[in-house]
C-alpha cells in the first residue's frame, strides 16, 4: 500500500490519559508539516524534467531549494506520504510534541538549519543538553558519573591518538582492556553511531566535526525541515525502483509511472542502495560497494506521558550505572512537557524492534521503574515509539562507516557521467549522521548539476 510507513507506532493505551481520545494522536500527527493527507499523491507526475531528485529528506529538499531559481524544471520523488525523511515531528498528545527522528541541531554554530529556523520564524532553544549534567535520581551517583566521564574522555583521547597514525580499524580497539566502564562507553557509541564500537571505523569517527554546541527547535526539528521544503515540487507516494542511465536521457521507473530526466540526484539512504531496492542500469557496483560500507545503524526513541509531571524536574537526564551496553537513556520533561523521552541504539534497539510493537515502551518503563521504583509505573503511559529499521524506505537511522571503509563517503558522493549525482548524510565528509550534513550535501549535489551546465 502506497504511503504505509511502519517507522512509528502510536499507542492506543493512552486514550484515557487525562481524558484524551486516542484518535486525536493520529489526526494531529498527520496535520503537522510534512504530511499531505488531503492531497495524497495528487501532484501529477511529469513525463519529463530537467532534473529529478530521488528522496524528499533533508538532502533532497536541500538540492531542490538550491535549484529553485536555476530555470530548470525540477521534481522531487518521495516514496513516503510525507516529506522530511528521517526528520519527522508528530503531536504525540495534545501536550507533547515528539521528534520521531532527529531532534538536535548538532554543531549548532555550524549548522545551516539554524539560519533557516530564523528565516522561517522557528524558535530555537539554546539550553544545555541533558546528557552531560542535570542528572536525576540516585541510579547513577555523581562520583560514578565523574569516573565514567573520565574513562570516556580517555577513550576519546586514545581514539584521537590512534587516528593520527592514519591506520583504520574498529574503534573498539581503543577501549582500555578490563575497564569496567567499557560496556557503557559502547552504549554511547550506539547512541552516536547507531552501532557498537566493533562496527565503527576509527578514522571515520574521528573525521566527524563536533563543536559540542547542541540546540533544539521548540516546534520540532522535523517540523522545521518540512517547513523548509514546503514550497518544493514533490510527488509523494512515488517509490523509485529503477534508474536507467543507458540512453541519452535517464529513465526512472516509479510506483506512479515512468519519467525521464537529464540529471538525477539520488539522496536515498545507503541501505536502499546497498540492498538494491533502487537499481541502476547499467549497474553501478562501486556505488553499491560504497553504500554497503556505510550502513545505517539503528537508533530508536520512545515518548512516555508522565502524570503529575510537576513533581519532576524539567530537562533532566536519567540513566543508571548499569555496566551494560543494552541500556536506554532518558530525557525527563523536554521543554517542560509532561513526558519522558527514551533513546535506544545499536543491537539492543534492533532486538527491541524485532520483539514487536510496544517492546521499546515496555523496556523503557521497566528500566525507569528499576531506577525510580515501581510506583512510577502508574504515572507512565506510552504515546509513541519509533521503528526506523522497519521503515522500508529508510531501513535504519543514520550511517556509520565500517572499519576500513572511511573513504566510502567520498566514493558514494562522486558524480557519475556528469548526469547522476549523489547526496545524503552518508556522503557528508564531516557532518554525517546529521540533518544539516544531509541538507548541505544536497546543496553540494545541486551545485555539481549546475556546474555541468556552466552555471556554477
Amino acid at each position: 500500500m502506497a504511503g504505509l510507513v511502519p517507522a512509528i507506532h502510536v499507542f492506543d493505551t493512552w486514550r484515557d490519559f487525562r481524558g484524551c481520545p486516542g484518535h486525536l494522536v493520529r489526526r494531529r500527527a498527520s496535520l503537522l508539516p510534512g504530511h499531505d493527507d488531503e492531497l495524497g499523491d495528487a501532484m501529477p507526475l511529469p513525463s519529463s524534467v530537467d532534473a529529478a531528485i530521488i528522496g524528499a529528506g533533508a538532502a533532497g529538499l536541500g538540492a531542490a531549494d538550491a535549484l529553485k531559481d536555476s530555470g530548470l524544471s525540477v521534481i522531487v520523488l518521495e516514496a513516503h506520504d510525507r516529506i522530511g525523511g528521517r526528520a519527522w515531528t508528530i503531536q504525540a498528545s495534545p501536550e507533547v510534541i515528539f521528534d520521531v527522528g532527529c531532534g538536535w541541531l548538532h554543531s549548532a554554530d555550524r549548522n545551516s538549519f539554524v539560519a533557516i529556523a530564523h528565516e522561517l520564524d522557528f524558535e530555537i532553544n539554546k539550553s544545555l543538553p541533558p546528557w552531560g549534567q542535570r542528572a536525576y535520581g540516585n541510579a547513577f551517583p555523581q562520583e560514578e558519573r565523574d569516573d565514567f566521564s573520565r574513562a570516556l574522555e580517555q577513550f576519546y583521547e586514545r581514539a584521537w591518538q590512534a587516528a593520527q597514525k592514519g591506520e583504520d580499524g574498529p574503534a573498539a580497539r581503543c577501549l582500555e582492556p578490563g575497564n569496567r566502564w567499557n560496556p557503557m562507553i559502547d552504549a554511547i557509541s550506539t547512541y552516536v553511531n547507531g552501532c557498537e564500537l566493533d562496527q565503527v571505523s576509527l578514522l571515520d569517527t574521528e573525521a566527524y566535526e563536533d563543536t559540542n554546541i547542541n540546540w533544539r527547535v521548540r516546534r520540532g526539528y522535523g517540523a522545521l525541515v518540512a517547513a523548509y521544503g514546503a514550497s518544493c515540487p514533490v510527488a509523494l507516494n512515488c517509490n523509485v525502483t529503477l534508474v536507467d542511465h543507458s540512453g541519452k536521457r535517464i529513465r526512472l521507473e516509479t510506483s506512479r509511472g515512468t519519467l525521464t530526466a537529464d540529471k538525477v540526484i539520488v539522496t536515498v539512504p545507503t541501505n536502499l542502495i546497498a540492498g538494491e531496492a533502487i537499481r541502476f542500469t547499467p549497474a553501478l557496483p562501486s556505488k553499491i560497494d560504497a553504500a554497503a560500507g556505510l550502513p545505517l545503524g539503528v537508533d530508536d526513541k520512545v515518548m512516555l506521558a508522565l502524570e503529575d509531571a510537576d513533581a519532576f524536574p524539567t530537562e533532566a537526564n536519567l540513566r543508571g550505572a548499569t555496566m551494560r551496553t543494552a541500556m536506554g537513556t532518558y530525557h525527563i520533561r523536554p521543554f517542560g512537557q509532561p513526558c519522558i523521552e527514551g533513546f535506544f541504539g545499536g543491537r539492543f534497539a534492533r532486538e527491541l524492534e524485532d520483539a514487536g510493537k510496544g517492546a521499546i515502551a515496555a523496556q523503557s518503563i521497566d528500566e525507569i521503574a528499576g531506577f525510580l521504583g515501581n510506583d512510577i509505573r502508574r504515572k507512565l503511559k506510552p504515546l509513541a515509539e519509533s521503528r526506523w529499521a522497519t521503515d522500508p524506505f529508510a531501513r535504519g537511522s543514520y550511517s556509520h562507516a565500517l572499519p576500513g571503509h572511511a573513504g566510502d563517503r567520498a566514493a558514494l558522493a562522486a558524480p557519475v557521467e556528469g548526469r547522476l549525482f549523489f547526496a545524503g548524510e552518508a556522503t557528508s565528509p564531516n557532518f554525517f549522521s546529521t540533518a544539516h550534513g544531509a541538507r548541505d550535501s544536497g546543496e553540494r549535489a545541486a551545485m555539481e548539476v549546475l556546474a555541468t551546465l556552466g552555471r556554477s
